[in-house]
């Protein structure tokens, strides 16, 4: 752990200079308390850095929250083991592919499955309770439960150190989740404009607790924390009844799901901290209590994680999402080709398209550095390799 400001503590062994500059500016705003904990996979974001731990005392910056609100991994272990698997893998994928819409804005055709119904009906009541309607930010909000997006978003088949099979997938809450993030982080920066308020990064605009502003947000962002948590579950469905099809069982129910780990790595939750009770702002990482168990994914042609907290009280509890941005995606794209992502992905199966290009594993920090940065927060319980992956353009 490095002290790089009395406000600035961080485990990033690996960690540019504009992204280091960024984070010292987010640590200055005068309602952090103790201090923002920076973690390992840290990288340049929007207004608060990827990566990084926001305590805020009577305040709250929404676009240190994120706009992909609750993102997170879900990830199943099942009963079966690699050898029990049939050898060719396409059709898995492919049926996958077809169970679970993927790539920015797809949604379902319809509600048709009884699971989905009862997510909905759950959703529905939840909004209603926090006084707001969703469809005024997303009208395909209902029809995008159980889709994946693009980006970084994936669905994986892997297996771990006992060569066990795990069902493991990334995704938030989709459009709903943008549009209430867009919209509140519009709002912190008109409020802080008209009460002339001086600040370093207009993306660092707050709303201040106890206003009406403030607990607009909270309502609205702990129901897209629900929405993404469910839409992880409503996808594992889908993938744990075509995994059970591949595999020649009866049914879903005959998979069983022997461990399952859900958690988010894009949110806010209020946290007693050094004193205080404040609102945690984890951007691009998770929980890491003592004895949670979290989750840690590398690119998509590296090792993933299943971690236990180790409960770092400077840390304030946390530990990384992931393995973090090298490349911007631009920067990528110039920079590697479609043969090299083909042999970093050598052994999985995937979908051979450029547009992964800008995922190549090449473009993400070292995971296992990532991974003895985080040495004093999590313990590796299992180590996962993938075998499948999906992914939406």
């Amino acid at each position: 752990m490095e002290k790089i400001t009395p406000k600035l503590l961080s485990w990033a062994s690996i960690l540019e200079q504009g992204t280091r500059d960024q984070a010292v500016t987010t640590a200055s705003m005068p309602f952090i308390h103790p201090h923002l904990a920076l973690m390992p996979d840290a990288h340049l974001g929007l207004g608060a850095t990827v990566g990084s731990v926001i305590p805020t005392l009577g305040a709250i910056i929404p676009a240190a929250v994120g706009v992909d609100i609750g993102c997170g991994m879900i990830a199943v272990r099942t009963q079966l083991t690699l050898p029990e698997l049939p050898a060719d893998r396409r059709p898995l994928r492919e049926a996958i592919e077809r169970a679970v819409p993927l790539s920015a804005g797809a949604a379902n055709r319809k509600v048709s499955r009884e699971h989905t119904e009862h997510r909905l009906e759950e959703l529905t009541a939840a909004a209603e309770q926090a006084g707001f309607e969703p469809g005024r930010y997303a009208k395909t909000w209902e029809l995008q439960l159980g889709t994946l997006g693009s980006g970084n978003h994936f669905i994986e088949v892997t297996v771990d150190e006992e060569q066990r099979v795990w069902l493991f997938l990334h995704s938030g809450s989709r459009g709903v989740g943008n549009k209430i993030a867009q919209k509140h982080i519009k709002v912190a920066r008109d409020l802080c404009e008209k009460w002339w308020i001086d600040l370093p990064d207009k993306d660092l605009a707050y709303l201040s607790e106890g206003t009406d502003e403030f607990w607009a947000y909270i309502r609205e962002m702990r129901w897209a924390q629900r929405y993404a948590l469910l839409n992880r579950e409503e996808m594992m469905d889908r993938v744990v009844r075509q995994f059970a099809e591949w595999v020649g069982l009866g049914s879903a129910d005959e998979v069983e799901r022997t461990e399952e780990v859900n958690c988010h790595h894009n949110y806010t939750e209020q946290e007693h901290h050094f004193g205080k009770d404040v609102w945690l702002s984890r951007k691009g990482a998770i929980n890491a209590e003592r004895g949670r168990m979290g989750l840690i994914p590398g690119s998509m042609g590296t090792a993933s994680y299943v971690v236990s907290g180790l409960g770092n009280p400077v840390a304030l509890n946390s530990a990384p999402h992931g393995a973090g941005r090298e490349y911007s995606r631009s920067r990528a794209r110039r920079t590697f080709t479609r043969e090299q992502l083909r042999e970093a992905m050598t052994g999985i199966e995937y979908r051979d398209t450029d547009a992964f290009i800008d995922e190549i594993p090449a473009a993400y920090k070292d995971i296992d550095q990532v991974m003895a940065d985080a040495a004093d927060l999590v313990e590796v319980r299992h180590t996962l390799r993938q075998i499948v992956n999906v992914k939406g353009d």
